[in-house]
């Protein structure tokens, strides 16, 4: 089994004072590091690999290895920066994990995703559900087959992908759904975001 990996690392950090947010120090290691070394935790629990792709300005430093690429013309918002980053895939695979570079366990999450998915194989993704029942779109597994009907669908139907709200994007497809606890939901948007992530680091 190979899981590939979509992370969105750009957008405007505004409420953090317009941070480069991939490269905020997160108890001492970047945003994007933490995520990025949570992906190799996972994989290595699931016994799998798979190619990784960060959507990002070229400001933010990709490890070695890792595909970098950006929605052209960039800003062009999360729907636009995911469907770049499956576009530089170069193997295909049933599965993609959809990640945001800013909820740094988000990825520990993910073998139960995929167990979830693959039990309900009717379905198109699975999702995880934040303490509070919001559907995290960026913290999912899902199908490659449906993503790429679904915008083939969006393309002749809305047209341009820039712009373009992720949750009307997924609204059509088929998912199940993962209440997962606030410390793997948790994203981080302010100051106070950053500290409390420290503590949930602290003590995971």
């Amino acid at each position: 089994m190979e899981l590939p990996a979509v992370i969105l690392a750009g957008g405007a950090a505004r409420r953090l004072g317009g941070a480069c947010k991939p490269d905020l120090d997160l108890s001492g290691t970047r945003l994007l590091d933490h995520v990025l070394e949570a992906l190799r935790a996972a994989r290595a629990e699931l016994g799998c690999a798979g190619e990784t792709v960060v959507v990002a300005p070229p400001e933010v430093r990709v490890p070695e290895g890792i595909t970098r690429v950006l929605e052209d013309p960039p800003r062009g918002g999360p729907l636009a920066g995911l469907t770049a980053g499956l576009d530089a895939l170069t193997r295909d695979t049933p599965f993609v994990a959809a990640l945001a570079c800013d909820a740094p366990r988000a990825p520990e999450a993910l073998p139960n995703l995929v167990r979830r998915l693959i039990d309900a194989p009717r379905t198109d993704g699975a999702i995880a559900l934040d303490p509070d029942g919001r559907e995290q779109y960026l913290l999912g597994i899902y199908r490659c087959a449906a993503l790429a009907a679904r915008r083939e669908q969006w393309e002749a139907e809305v047209g341009a992908l820039r712009g373009g709200s992720l949750r009307r994007f997924v609204a059509p497809l088929s998912l199940v759904r993962l209440e997962l606890p606030h410390a793997l939901t948790h994203d981080i948007d302010t100051p106070a975001d950053l500290d409390a992530a420290a503590g949930s680091l602290g003590s995971s």
